[in-house]
């Protein structure tokens, strides 16, 4: 079942086309990856799919919904949820309090205080952050502070999350350490679509991956396929 779907999906800033006529497919329980060169219009294309950006054209759909115009929350509350390529937590509040937020007011559905607090604290150790639930935002690392991400939008309680460059500046044992947390929400229920730089990573966790370049869908396929296109290698990979 395709749980997102694209249609010709397109974003111009001004005389700049940042994504060109893009058709594109999530099914259900997928890890998708989406990658491409720095500038490709990947971040540009999840803004679109969360609410952040309009259109310029195509049709954006959500378990076979219309959601293209529809604002950030809107969306949230349809069951999307997404991280940022720039950690975006509430640097002056505790992990705990960040990942309460989404617990309170991410969903469409109502939820007691009690409730919430209690969703928060068990997200908090699903991601292993329950021993810092006091910290500050701003005092954590910038892994830990992914991990906050993450968990604040797990509270949501999405059917979709998309992942921006979670791993980034991430060492090889926390990205290990991620790579199995990806996993783990999979096994969830949760379908992921993910941008990621780190190709080892990518490679390893995708069932699928899109490529972009200069906004434009260049490849789709299987990691080995991906790994082994003659265009992706020449725009992408390297030799």
């Amino acid at each position: 079942m395709r749980i997102c779907e694209g249609e010709g999906v397109t974003k111009h800033f001004g005389g700049l086309a940042a994504v060109v006529n893009v058709d594109f497919h999530i099914n259900q329980g997928e890890i998708v990856g989406l990658i491409g060169p720095n500038g490709a219009g990947k971040t540009t294309f999840f803004n679109l799919i969360s609410g952040a950006l309009a259109t310029t054209a195509g049709v954006i759909k959500f378990k076979g919904e219309n959601i293209t115009g529809l604002k950030p929350h809107q969306i949230c509350k349809r069951r999307v949820a997404r991280t940022f390529q720039l950690v975006k937590v509430f640097p002056n509040m505790t992990a705990f309090e960040n990942v309460l937020l989404g617990s309170l007011f991410g969903t469409s559905t109502g939820i007691s205080m009690p409730d919430a607090n209690a969703k928060a604290m068990e997200l908090l150790d699903f991601v292993g952050l329950s021993a810092k639930k006091g910290s500050l935002a701003k005092d954590l690392t910038i892994a830990n502070q992914k991990r906050v991400e993450v968990a604040r939008a797990l509270a949501t309680k999405p059917e979709l999350l998309l992942l921006d460059e979670v791993m980034a500046g991430l060492n090889p044992t926390e990205v290990v350490l991620v790579i199995e947390l990806i996993k783990k929400i999979r096994d969830k229920g949760i379908t992921v679509f993910m941008i990621e730089h780190v190709m080892k990573a990518i490679m390893e966790i995708s069932d699928r991956i899109i490529v972009l370049h200069h906004g434009e869908k260049i490849a789709e396929g299987t990691p080995k396929e991906i790994a082994t296109s003659r265009e992706v290698i020449r725009v992408y990979l390297g030799k």
